[in-house]
């Protein structure tokens, strides 16, 4: 049975509509003054995978850690910045807040599992009057490594009190559906444009949704299909 939900927070609950390109050309920019090799850092790859890099690279090259710790502080900041401007024209996705009340009223508990920052996530939800329908949120500023970490998912779910196999998660990104497979919960994705059926589906999605709305629907077609 299906105890829990797991949302991702852009392109999932809000409209995707970060300029990730930007985003990541100005972090690489400044972890290249900070000494990073610029042919080490791709725009290709998250900011979170670049940050790794920094760290090893740092890390090998006898930095100390309160040094390391505040490349990293400000890396996020700069993402941090573009995540609130965005945050001001973001919308939410069609139907998510009918979705999200008849969660609420099937008796599930909702979770936010996002690479956000704390401060981005409350503007958000604050700004659609939506914070209530969520048991916890877990945002980057929660946990060492996020998404496809296993260890951002396994935050939110303990903190829902859930096993991964009592669990939906409902995401955008081939992240969302890599560590809901790795865990054992089971996966809906949510194609927004982002990622293809195809990346989503040889990333671990178990179920491939057209649109929010299907999400009530599809927990019944799960729970009916466990009970079996």
């Amino acid at each position: 049975m299906i105890r829990a939900v797991v949302f991702d927070l852009d392109g999932t609950i809000v409209k995707f509509n970060i300029d990730y390109k930007a985003v990541r050309a100005e972090v690489r920019s400044f972890l290249i003054k900070e000494g990073m090799p610029a042919s080490v850092l791709s725009l290709n790859e998250s900011i979170f995978e670049m940050l790794k890099k920094t760290e090893i690279f740092m890390k090998n090259n006898g930095k100390p850690t309160a040094k390391i710790e505040e490349v990293r502080r400000k890396a996020l900041a700069i993402a941090e910045k573009y995540e609130l401007e965005a945050a001001k024209t973001t919308s939410l996705q069609p139907g998510i807040t009918e979705v999200l009340k008849a969660l609420r009223a099937m008796g599930l508990k909702i979770g936010i599992c996002t690479v956000n920052s704390q401060k981005s996530v409350d503007h958000i939800l604050k700004k659609f009057g939506i914070a209530k329908f969520f048991d916890t949120v877990t945002p980057r500023d929660a946990v060492v490594n996020v998404k496809p970490s296993t260890e951002h998912l396994e935050a939110t779910l303990k903190a829902l009190g859930v096993s991964p196999k009592e669990a939906l998660v409902v995401g955008d990104s081939p992240a969302d559906m890599k560590c809901a497979k790795e865990l054992g919960a089971i996966a809906a994705a949510l194609p927004t444009g982002v990622s293809t059926q195809k990346e989503l589906a040889d990333a671990g999605a178990n179920y491939i949704v057209t649109t929010i709305t299907d999400i009530p629907t599809l927990i019944e077609r799960i729970d009916k299909t466990i009970q079996a």
